[in-house]
């Protein structure tokens, strides 16, 4: 049974017009949409569009929220917050929090808001944070002491606290190391097994082919000589 997680249709933002429908299918192998094409394409202001924080000028962005389609275009910042607590996840590719907050407490947030005990939420945030290699002795520390690479592995793991119906994933293996690449990978495709629809930005191709079943390439089209002359 395949479960449609996400629609986009007749969407224009400052990265241009889509229209995508993304299937994800439990259990199977079936769930990443990659984005690629080059720098200033639009790929991340796509991402951010899907997730709220731009306006798009016209079209429609749907998500299967608690059963039943919410359309985000247009919807209320509470609305907006309320699908971001439950369905949609998001990575960016910069660390945003509370300065002063423990890097173990910024992983756990996530699932705290959803309701888990301190203690789950602290098993699994250890769990990760450990598959990540963060040490121990930095868990207790603001990430934003950390070094670029250690604040995207906090990044990550806050991201894959909490199953999300749907993730979208701002270059993830951006800023690792070969092993922290595969941990990131192996998370991503536990995802893809539990039944999540993600829409991601690898630029590292051999991690964007490990992962993505679907492509939508945002590379512009050159214009013709005679295109041109006709501008």
């Amino acid at each position: 049974m395949k479960i449609l997680a996400i629609r986009l249709k007749n969407l224009a933002s400052l990265a241009g017009p889509f229209e995508i429908d993304f299937t994800a299918e439990p259990l199977a192998s079936a769930g990443l949409f990659s984005i690629t094409g080059p720098t200033g394409a639009g790929k991340s202001t796509l991402l951010r569009t899907l997730y709220g924080n731009y306006l798009p000028a016209a079209g429609s962005i749907r998500v299967q929220h608690e059963g039943e389609w919410t359309e985000l275009v247009g919807a209320t910042p509470r609305q907006v917050l309320e699908v971001r607590r439950k369905t949609l996840g998001y990575v960016s590719q910069f660390l945003r929090v509370i300065p002063r907050v423990s890097s173990l407490d910024v992983v756990m947030e996530p699932a705290l808001a959803r309701g888990w005990s301190r203690e789950q939420a602290q098993e699994r945030a250890q769990l990760l944070l450990g598959r990540l290699n963060i040490p121990q002795r930095l868990w207790p520390l603001a990430p934003s002491t950390f070094s670029g690479g250690e604040q995207q592995r906090i990044n990550i793991a806050r991201a894959f606290m909490v199953p999300w119906p749907v993730l979208l994933l701002d270059e993830p293996t951006a800023s690792l190391d070969d092993a922290n690449r595969r941990v990131v990978l192996e998370l991503v495709d536990e995802a893809k097994q539990a039944g999540a629809a993600l829409i991601g930005i690898f630029h590292d191709r051999d991690a964007r082919e490990a992962v993505a079943n679907r492509q939508l390439d945002m590379t512009p089209v050159d214009l013709t000589a005679k295109e041109l002359l006709q501008c």
